[in-house]
């Protein structure tokens, strides 16, 4: 094979000692661009200018490819007036060098390997530049930057360099795509139930949303008392309950059914969380839970549950006021140490944004497209919960609309999906008689009975289906929504 010899550039001896890199491999890549053009695309889906180590390398590699995207002939004689006063390039022996370049063109089957020497070598110097660089920020002690602040950022760019490059961005074929389709739409196919995402464990609302589908930001909002936190905690347990890790239908190793499941719960505390969870498996109120009022018989069934549950993958953080930066970072080293298949956060507003406080406008547009920026940086659907304005209070209709979502529109701008949790059976309570108006109370008791252990999920929005209402059980004892049977169904064994 052809050689080149050392170039002799203006970069110091102790900086080759210090920084891994290739110049030959520089070399011999470009020679082959040169000859030809043809190769480009190869070696253009791994790297880029930037990743060269010889900056007159890199000029090189830069002005090849802005001629070749415009169909125009990159050689050395087409590049020479481009680069005869490059003083770089005159320190190496002037467009002469080009021509030597030319000579030694590694061959064409070897251009995607050589490129990708060059990146792996660039990202070895990044991590070199990033290392130094949280050092120097450890050493600069101020009082507006805090060591947890550096983690996140340092966190941050580590996950941003650790995804550079596992997938090519920009156009792809029409062909390529229609095949991806096709891969979803038969895992779907061969799915019990033929859903294309997770399965919530609630099979009407499965139907109507396919499944939480990834790189989705769901919202899910209510009033106060609606049930969010016990539908969020409800999806969590059935999406954590029916993991089973196995080959995906694109070949990965990974969650075929099921799922992991990460709870971001800035409003409860974790045991608080758990002891919800442990109501529902263990059919105990939870709370006889908190008070510790249960029968020998409940309390052998709330061991039971804890003890089945204990190896169930769902993480849950209560740390308390999370900036939006810090959750995103959190749900990286979840999704590289344990993995990560569905994020919740409980709820929207308690996140913070940082730099954003004095527009809480602005602030929850930032958070909801930070949701959304996870959701799809890391491919799984994210579940928000949010509050909603008082003006439903207002209205004769309680039912929640999407003019309803509290301090932003950008929350339904950014979300794939918007659902609202919505139980009739809460207002009617209220509006109980007095115990004198018979016929009233008589008419309120028919309505009760109607309404009652039921609930509604209005979907407000979805991008990729219907939009409608979902009907599901509840149970307040237990915190618990479920499956709720259809008149046609009763009576079934």
């Amino acid at each position: 094979m052809n050689t080149v010899a050392r170039l002799e550039s203006g970069i110091p001896a102790a900086a080759d000692a210090q920084l891994p890199h290739n110049i030959e491999a520089e070399q011999q890549l470009l020679g082959a661009l040169l000859t030809d053009n043809d190769l480009y695309d190869r070696a253009a889906s791994v790297i880029r200018g930037e990743h060269f180590y010889d900056p007159v390398h890199a000029r090189i590699f830069e002005i090849c490819a802005a001629r070749i995207q415009k169909n125009a002939l990159a050689s050395p004689v087409t590049l020479r007036p481009f680069l005869e006063e490059d003083e770089g390039l005159k320190a190496l022996g002037g467009p002469a060098y080009l021509v030597t370049l030319a000579a030694s063109a590694v061959a064409a089957y070897a251009v995607r390997d050589y490129a990708q020497m060059i990146y792996d070598l660039a990202i070895r110097r990044e991590l070199i530049a990033l290392g130094r660089d949280i050092s120097a920020q450890a050493n600069d002690v101020t009082v507006d930057r805090e060591p947890s602040d550096q983690i996140v950022d340092a966190e941050s760019k580590l996950y941003a360099l650790a995804e550079q490059g596992r997938s090519e961005s920009g156009f792809q074929s029409f062909l390529s795509a229609i095949k991806q389709a096709v891969d979803i739409a038969n895992a779907a196919y061969q799915r019990d139930g033929g859903l294309a995402g997770i399965s919530t464990g609630l099979i009407d609302m499965d139907r109507k949303l396919g499944g939480l589908h990834r790189s989705d930001l769901l919202i899910l909002a209510g009033r106060p008392s609606m049930g969010k936190t016990s539908l969020a905690t409800n999806i969590a347990f059935n999406v954590a309950k029916a993991y089973r890790r196995g080959k995906t239908y694109d070949g990965r190793d990974g969650a075929v059914e099921g799922g992991v499941v990460g709870f971001y719960s800035l409003e409860m505390s974790a045991e608080q969380l758990a002891a919800r969870i442990l109501s529902e498996a263990a059919e105990v109120p939870s709370e006889q839970i908190r008070k510790g009022d249960m029968t020998e018989a409940e309390f052998r069934r709330f061991v039971e549950a804890a003890k089945a549950l204990e190896s169930c993958p769902l993480f849950i953080d209560d740390t308390p006021a999370l900036p939006i930066s810090q959750l995103a970072a959190r749900a990286r080293r979840q999704k590289r140490t344990h993995g990560l298949d569905l994020l919740i956060v409980d709820y929207l507003q308690l996140v913070t944004a940082p730099g954003k406080g004095d527009n809480r406008v602005n602030e929850v547009s930032a958070i909801t497209q930070g949701l959304k920026a996870i959701a799809k940086e890391l491919d799984i659907p994210v579940i928000a919960l949010s509050q909603l304005s008082r003006q439903v209070e207002n209205r004769e209709d309680k039912r929640p609309q999407l003019s309803d979502l509290r301090e932003s529109g950008s929350i339904e701008q950014d979300a794939d999906v918007v659902m609202f949790v919505y139980r009739e059976e809460y207002y009617k309570e209220r509006e109980k008689p007095g115990d004198h108006q018979l016929n009233k109370m008589a008419e309120w008791q028919a309505a009760m009975e109607a309404v009652h252990g039921k609930a509604e999920v209005v979907i407000g929005k979805q991008r990729h289906g219907p939009i409608g209402t979902v009907e599901l059980s509840f149970e307040g004892r237990f915190t618990r929504f479920g499956n709720l049977v259809k008149p046609w169904q009763e009576g079934r064994g």
